[in-house]
C-alpha cells in the first residue's frame, strides 16, 4: 500500500539511510503507454480517454504463457526494475529480484508493470495515470473530487485490458507489494481463469477496521490545509504543505521502531541546538521526515492521494474466495499490515484447500522490509514461480 513512493521523493530518507548495496544492472526499460477509448468502472461512472504507464522486461513467448504481472505499491509506479537511462541515479523498486538470472528471471519470464488509475505521483515525468488531476474533456479543467471513485477492482480491470491488448488470457502469476498485494488477492478473486499463482507480499486480504482509520490519518492532513478547497484547489496552487504532512505520516507509518532507533536515536536537527533549551531546536527524525515528506510532495498531488486513500480502504477481497495457489510473503515487524493479520489471511485461503506458502523478510524498516530488503525473499519467489 504505501509506495515510486518508495523510489522517488517518497524513499528518499529510506533510501538515503537504508538501502544498502542495492542490485543495479544495466537493463533499460522504455515506458509506454496504454490507452482505453472510455472505462466504465465498477461503481457504474464512465471515465472518457483513460491512459495508464506501462513498461515491461524480458520477452514473451510465442504462446504468450509466461507472463508476470507486478502490481505497485500505494505510491509506487510501474518503474519495478530497470533504468530509464544509464545514468539514473536508481532502477526500479524491485531491480533486486526482477531481471537476468534474477528471483523473478527475465531470461524466462516476461514480466510487465502498469501504473495505476489516480496514481500517486501524476507530476512525475515517468507517470502517465488518469485520475483528479486529469482534464475532464467535458469540461476542460482537472476532474478534481468529480472524480468516480475507483477501487482495486477497477486498478485490476485496466490492467486486465492491458494484457488483453497484447493478446495475453492468463499469466502465470502476479507479484505486488503492499497495496500491490491488495491487487493480486483481487485477481485471484476477480479473474481466477487468468491467474496461475499469487504472490502477495506484506498486505493482508479482507480489509481491517484499524488500517481503515490508520488510512485515514494519512488523508487528513490534507483536508486539514485551508488550500485544499474540499478538492478544487488552484492547480497552481495546491495544498502542498498538508500534501507533505500526509507523506511524512506515510513514511513513519512504513518504517518502524527499529529504524527510528537506528538511523536517528535521539540526536538534535542540528549540532548544539538541543531540543531540550527551546521549542524551536527539532529532533534529527522530525527533520527527516518533513524534508521526506516535502520531496515526496513535490511530484504528487493531494486529490490523488484521497483517491488512492479511499481505494485502500475499500479493499476487501475475501480470502474465502481465493483458489489460486499463493505465496505470501510478510515482515514480523511490519506496522502497516500486521503479520496477524497476513497470517489470518494464509490460514482463510489454506482453509480452501489450496496451497499456501508463506515467508518471512527482515530488517529494520518494518513495512518497508518487503520493498528494501526483497532480495531475502529471492529464492522462496524463484522456487514458487518454478514450480
Amino acid at each position: 500500500m504505501p509506495g515510486r513512493l518508495w523510489r522517488s521523493a517518497a524513499v528518499t530518507i529510506a533510501l538515503a539511510l537504508c538501502a544498502r548495496g542495492a542490485l543495479a544492472q544495466e537493463l533499460i526499460v522504455e515506458k509506454k503507454v496504454f490507452e482505453l477509448p472510455q472505462y466504465t468502472t465498477v461503481g457504474g461512472a464512465t471515465v472518457k480517454g483513460v491512459k495508464v504507464g506501462w513498461e515491461s522486461y524480458g520477452t514473451l513467448n510465442a504462446d504468450r504463457s509466461n507472463v508476470v504481472l507486478i502490481t505497485h505499491y500505494f505510491s509506487g509506479t510501474s518503474h519495478a526494475a530497470g533504468k530509464y537511462k544509464p545514468d539514473d541515479k536508481l532502477p526500479g523498486y524491485w531491480d533486486a529480484i526482477i531481471g537476468p538470472g534474477k528471483a523473478i528471471d527475465t531470461n524466462r519470464y516476461f514480466v510487465i508493470s502498469s501504473d495505476t488509475l489516480v496514481n500517486l505521483s501524476p507530476k512525475d515525468p515517468n507517470v502517465v495515470t488518469t485520475g483528479p488531476a486529469s482534464i475532464n474533456p467535458e469540461t476542460g479543467k482537472p476532474y478534481g473530487t468529480t472524480f468516480p471513485i475507483v477501487t482495486m477492482r477497477d486498478f485490476v480491470n485496466v490492467q486486465k485490458a492491458l494484457l488483453e491488448s497484447l493478446g495475453i488470457r492468463r499469466v502465470k502469476a502476479v507479484v505486488g507489494a503492499s497495496m500491490g498485494a491488495l491487487q493480486a488477492y483481487e485477481w485471484a478473486v476477480a479473474y481466477p481463469e487468468m491467474v496461475e499463482r499469487i504472490v502477495p507480499v506484506i498486505g493482508a486480504a479482507g480489509g481491517d477496521p484499524y488500517l481503515t482509520a490508520w488510512l485515514d490519518v494519512w488523508a487528513q492532513p490534507i483536508r486539514l490545509d485551508p488550500k485544499w478547497k474540499n478538492g478544487a484547489y488552484d492547480p497552481n496552487d495546491p495544498p502542498k504543505d498538508g500534501l507533505a504532512a500526509a507523506l511524512k505520516v506515510v513514511t513513519l507509518h512504513a518504517q518502524g521502531p527499529e529504524w527510528a532507533a537506528t538511523a536517528f536515536g535521539t540526536a538534535p536537527a542540528a549540532e548544539g541546538k538541543d531540543p531540550g533549551a527551546a521549542l524551536e531546536n527539532r529532533f534529527k527524525i522530525e527533520a527527516a521526515l518533513e524534508a521526506a515528506g516535502a520531496a515526496r510532495a513535490a511530484v504528487a498531488d493531494a486529490n490523488h492521494m484521497l483517491y488512492l486513500v479511499r481505494a485502500n480502504q475499500l479493499a476487501a477481497a475475501d480470502p474465502a474466495k481465493i483458489r489460486t495457489p499463493a505465496l505470501i510473503i510478510y515482515a514480523p515487524t511490519d506496522q502497516v499490515f500486521r503479520p496477524e493479520w497476513v497470517e489470518r489471511t494464509a490460514a482463510a485461503i489454506r482453509a480452501n484447500g489450496v496451497p499456501v506458502e508463506t515467508a518471512t523478510v527482515s530488517g529494520p524498516n518494518g513495512h518497508l522490509n518487503g520493498v528494501l530488503h526483497i532480495a531475502k525473499a529471492g529464492p522462496a519467489i524463484a522456487a514458487f514461480l518454478a514450480r
